[in-house]
């Protein structure tokens, strides 16, 4: 039909170590075609460097943040720690779908089902996940940045989090970076085209 195609939103979610976010960075910014520009979330915590309000985060106190989650004005938050909240604000998404872009989230796997869950058809959710545990636990140990415990709670986390890819619209299985990025690339343009992925 005619009318302007009505802006959309891509969700991202993976389990740590997944390459989850050099795929959405390339994606951002060798496709500018697409459109795409991440959401602008709210955070609790004080502005670092050269951040700015309302560009990079939207920077509110834990009390007002709060006040924000009772008032249901949150697709998703976390408490990332005490009184360290990170969240997204409908009104914003809102704001910026209304501006014509379509919005990014790279969100956990949770949070990225909620926002699913919130805009149903408007939405592309894409699970980027590891070709196997084991391969993540390579992954990591290669890194040797982490103390094993960490690495084993990281595992752990995402063993609980491949139990939710289903629940994504597409699992793209990131065993090949080029060949991943490529995968994700198609199903976000067949998506946007108003074709069903």
């Amino acid at each position: 039909g005619g009318g302007r195609p009505s802006s959309r939103l891509i969700i991202f979610s993976a389990p740590s170590g997944s390459g989850k976010s050099t795929i959405v960075n390339w994606l951002m910014q060798e496709h500018p075609e697409l459109k795409l520009a991440f959401s602008i979330s709210c955070t609790s915590r004080k502005p670092r460097g050269t951040e700015r309000d309302g560009v990079e985060y939207f920077f509110v106190s834990p009390q007002e943040f709060r006040e924000r989650i009772d008032n249901d004005e949150f697709l998703e938050y976390e408490e990332v720690y005490e009184d360290r909240f990170y969240g997204t604000l409908k009104a914003q998404v809102d704001k910026q779908l209304a501006a014509g872009q379509n919005v990014v989230f790279d969100v956990d796997v949770k949070g990225g089902i909620n926002i699913k869950r919130f805009y149903g058809e408007r939405a592309l959710s894409i699970f980027i996940q590891p070709p196997s545990v084991d391969e993540l636990r390579r992954r990591l140990e290669g890194r040797a940045t982490d103390a094993q415990s960490v690495i084993e709670d990281r595992l752990a986390k995402a063993s609980y989090e491949l139990s939710f890819a289903s629940q994504f619209d597409k699992i793209v299985i990131n065993d090949d970076l080029a060949k991943a990025k490529q995968e994700t690339l198609e199903a976000i343009r067949t998506f946007l085209e108003g074709k069903k992925a």
